[in-house]
Order: C-alpha cells, then structure tokens, then sequence
C-alpha cells in the first residue's frame, strides 16, 4: 500500500505524521520503505537518528525530491516493500504530484486554523489532476495538532469545513496536540515506542493507523 502525506501548506505536522506512520506500520512486521519528497530531509534526518540510536525496527529511508525520480524509484523498487510512506509536500511541487499519482490513499494533515481550511482547496486541485491520470485515489482529511478539549470549536468548526472539499473524507481520529510527539521525534521515535507512554497519544495514532490501514 502507498500513502501519502502531503499538503501544499507547510507546518502542518506531515513529517511527523509520515514517521509515526512509517514506525507503526514496521512494528506490526511489515516492510515499510519511508520516502522524504521534501528538499528539507527532515523525515530522512529523522530516521538517521532512529538508526544512530541503535532503535528497531529499522526504517528503509531514501529522499527523492524531484518528482520523475522519486516516480522512477517507487515503480523500480516499490514491490521490495509492504507499505511505502511518502512525505511530500509543503508546497506544489513535481515530488507531491508523482506521490499522487502513486498512492494509494492520500493523507492530509490539516490544523484547525482558517489558513490550513482554506489551503484544503489549492490541494484539492491537485487530487482532481491525480485522479485524471489514475482512478482509485482515496484521499483523506486528518485534523492534526488539534486543540485538546473534546469539544472545541475550532475543533469542530475545521471539520465541518472538510464538508466543502468533496474531494476529501475527513478522519474522525484527530491528533491533538502533546508534546509527546516532539519528544518522540527527538530520538527518531514513534510515541508508540516513547517513554514515558502518553497513552492519549498512543492511542489516538492507534486510531488513525487502523482507520487508514
């Protein structure tokens, strides 16, 4: 299965949630090939500091930030691998529009700000192109770094505006902020392995992995 983890918005917590994909995947046994389709390479720095930190699973990590090459990878060497995560994004770019054509699913973290509704729309596009190349694209909204309180407004006021993106399903599993994930992501973890466990946070990626899986 290929997912991406795109968006055309920076900051919206992709690379963090492409790992902790990638990491609960290859906990369950599969082989799992992370793919960083962003100039950045902080998935890729993420998971040199999984393999310098001795941690297993190991991650199978490569980063293609071009799109012809990462397409060119992916249809070469994909079948080595189980599941292939892919972090592209940030930005419109021939990376993030190979992953679409790719994927199986597309994932798109969004956070519950009026400019990360609003840029559900310029991506949208994007799915649309995709989907003219390739049917079968499943494409999926997921509110990350959400406010903690159950019933937040702003919680539900983003979700609601998946409802105008019918290019999109929005994930009832969202992701609420903790600082469990930025101190799992400073040893290259999953907050699935961290400890202490934030079990909230455990679960809530729990959640999300199976709805997507």
């Amino acid at each position: 299965m290929i997912v991406c983890v795109g968006n055309t918005k920076g900051g919206v917590g992709k690379t963090t949630l492409a790992v902790n994909l990638a990491i609960a995947r290859a906990l369950t046994g599969r082989d799992v090939w992370l793919i960083d389709g962003d100039r950045q390479g902080t998935a890729q720095t993420a998971i040199s500091i999984r393999a310098e930190g001795g941690h297993s699973p190991g991650i199978a990590c490569s980063q293609y930030s071009d799109g012809p090459t990462l397409r060119a990878q992916v249809q070469q060497q994909g079948r080595k691998f189980d599941d292939i995560i892919i972090d592209a994004g940030g930005r419109d770019s021939t990376a993030l529009r190979a992953a679409l054509v790719l994927a199986d699913v597309l994932v798109v973290p969004f956070q519950p700000r009026s400019y990360d509704v609003w840029a559900l729309a310029d991506i949208a596009g994007l799915v649309d192109e995709a989907r003219s190349v390739r049917d079968g694209l499943r494409a999926f909204a997921v509110l990350n770094c959400a406010d903690p309180g159950e019933s937040s407004a702003d919680n539900l006021e983003a979700a609601a505006a998946v409802a105008d993106v019918p290019q999109f399903k929005y994930l009832a599993t969202p992701l609420r902020r903790r600082k469990a994930y930025a101190n799992a992501a400073g040893s290259g973890l999953s907050v699935l392995e961290a400890k202490p466990v934030d079990r909230k946070a455990v679960d809530e990626l729990q959640a999300l992995v199976n709805a997507l899986f």
